[in-house]
Parts: C-alpha cells; sequence; structure tokens
C-alpha cells in the first residue's frame, strides 16, 4: 500500500504515517518503504505474531495481563495464563545490543503494604457463574448494616482494585462494588443477568471508583501539624484538599471530603496534631468517639482500690 493510502485508510496525515512505519520498524518488525511509481509499504508475509499458535483459552488469557501473579492464582488462571505469555515471549528475539525487554525489569505486585490475608468468597469460585451471565443470590455482610443482607444482583464480573477484589454487580439497576470477602454466602440464579444497556464491567466500575474519590456528603474543614501532612495525604488521599495560600510554617489549612458522618472517625489517629473547624456535626460526633475511647481506657473502681491499698502497705 502507499502511504497515501493508509494516511486515508486510518483518517490520519501522512506525516503520522511516516512517525508510525519508523515506531514499527524500530520496535523490529520487517516493515519497508520504497519511494516511486511503484513503491509503497510492504510488510514481509508471515512477520507479525501468529496468533494460530495459543488456544481460545489461551487468547481469552490475555486480558488478564494486567493482574500480577497472585491475582492470576485466585482466579486459577496461573497456568494459561503464564503459558499465553511464555508463547508471546518466545516470538520475540532481542539482539546483542538491544534492551532488555520489561518482563525481565519490571515486576507488578498490585496489593497494598501489609495486607491482612482474606476470608470469604474467592474470585475462582465466582468466575464460573459470572461468565456464564447469570444472576447471583448472595448474603453480603456489610459493615454498616447489623446483620447480613440477602440480595439478588446482575453481576458485570470482577474487579481488582488495590489487591482488593470486588464483585461489580446491578441490584434492582442501581451499580454496586461487593467487596468479596464480605460475601458470606452465594448461589447461582437459573435467571440470565439484566444488565443496562451500553454498560460493561469497565465502564461501571470507572463510574463507581469516580463516585467513591469525588462524592461526598460532608465536607470538613481543619488544619493539620505540618509533622503530620504527609501522612494525611498518604491515608487520606483524594478526600484531602490542601488550601496552600493559607499555609503557614507549622499548620496547614485543609478540607477533607467523607461519604459518612461516621467517617471522620478516620482522624482519630491524628490525635490533636489535627483540630477541625466545621461542621458543627463533626466536631460532635469526634468528641463524642474520643469520650468513649476515653471510657473505655479509663482505670476501673476495681484497679483504682488495688493501687491505694498497695500504698497504704508500703
Amino acid at each position: 500500500m502507499t502511504t497515501q493510502e493508509l494516511a486515508s485508510a486510518l483518517g490520519v496525515s501522512l506525516r503520522t504515517i511516516t512517525r508510525d512505519l519508523n515506531w514499527l520498524r524500530d520496535a523490529g518488525l520487517p516493515v519497508t518503504a520504497q519511494r516511486g511509481r511503484l513503491g509503497g509499504v510492504t510488510m514481509l508475509p508471515g512477520s507479525g505474531l501468529d496468533l494460530t499458535r495459543l488456544t481460545p483459552g489461551e487468547r481469552d488469557h490475555l486480558s488478564l495481563t494486567g493482574l500480577d501473579e497472585k491475582q492470576r492464582a485466585e482466579l486459577n488462571a496461573s497456568v494459561e495464563s503464564r503459558r499465553a505469555l511464555s508463547k508471546i515471549a518466545a516470538t520475540q528475539s532481542r539482539g546483542v545490543h538491544e534492551l532488555l525487554p520489561l518482563t525481565d525489569v519490571v515486576h507488578v505486585d498490585s496489593r497494598p503494604w501489609l495486607q491482612a490475608h482474606t476470608s470469604g468468597t474467592t474470585p475462582a469460585s465466582l468466575i464460573g457463574p459470572v461468565r456464564r451471565g447469570r444472576q447471583l443470590r448472595i448474603e453480603y455482610d456489610s459493615p454498616r448494616e447489623s446483620c447480613p443482607r440477602d440480595l439478588v444482583v446482575d453481576p458485570y464480573g470482577l474487579f481488582a482494585k488495590a489487591g482488593t477484589w470486588y464483585l461489580v454487580a446491578d441490584c434492582a439497576r442501581v451499580p454496586r462494588m461487593y467487596r468479596l470477602e464480605r460475601i458470606t454466602a452465594w448461589k447461582e440464579v437459573d435467571q440470565p443477568r439484566r444488565i443496562r444497556e451500553n454498560q460493561t464491567l469497565a465502564t461501571v466500575a470507572a463510574a463507581l471508583v469516580d463516585q467513591w474519590e469525588h462524592n461526598h456528603a460532608i465536607e470538613v474543614s481543619a488544619t493539620i501539624d505540618q509533622t503530620q501532612i504527609e501522612r494525611a495525604r498518604r491515608i487520606l488521599g483524594q478526600r484531602l484538599v490542601q488550601d496552600d495560600q493559607d499555609a503557614s510554617a507549622t499548620r496547614h489549612k485543609v478540607r477533607i471530603r467523607f461519604l459518612h458522618l461516621e467517617d471522620v472517625r478516620t482522624l482519630l489517629p491524628f490525635g490533636s496534631t489535627i483540630t477541625v473547624h466545621g461542621p458543627t456535626e463533626a466536631r460532635a460526633h469526634l468528641r463524642d468517639l474520643a469520650t468513649n475511647l476515653a471510657h473505655h481506657y479509663a482505670p476501673s473502681p476495681t484497679s483504682s482500690l488495688a493501687t491505694t491499698s498497695c500504698s497504704c502497705e508500703h
């Protein structure tokens, strides 16, 4: 094909075609370009990746390359995924002076630090019914409910975020994310899932993450000691908005967004290094939490008597 034909077919400029052809050659693909009336761009036959060497299952498993080895193991997908990746790696040859492949010098571990071992439903146990496109009846132990709830959901699929697995599903046509470790029981329903039109696992998960990170019901104004501002950024993430214009050498004025009033308990570990100025209900809730904590750890009357008795004897 000529560069003009390629540009027309792809809807880009000739300059873009020339740049991309140079990139393909640099990547090691035998693409040649010859000028003149009988010239054109040619790629030698058989030089691309031969996907016929991959089984249908292996081709499907290429979509899991964003997961680390532990997450693939949790899906019972390690063996087939590793076999597919090894077949691809076998097609790549490296010259003496070329760069080392990224797979040799980059290792991905998506888990957060100090993650505890989780129990509950495993990704491998759910992947079958999710792939069959069935409804699920789940028993979900929400931290905001006194007892587990029984729900019928229409699953989009499984979502791994920061080392935690979620079931993304519609419940009564409303999208939700359910932590697998909190699904205490589940059963496949003999009904096909009914998901919303033009919605996919990727679009629904992205919308839920955006909602979680940016939506809030309460915004707290506070000041934080200079010694704790980095720790606050690490723990609170995007929920913390710093007002740099009001910063001093020792204190930082910030706004912190919470989805629920109860979530302000996240500030308790900062003690007196953070001062909440408003709203009033946030200050009142923190005061109640701190008072209950102080009462919880107050010396018991019996221990006080024992100490007094011991002092008298001496």
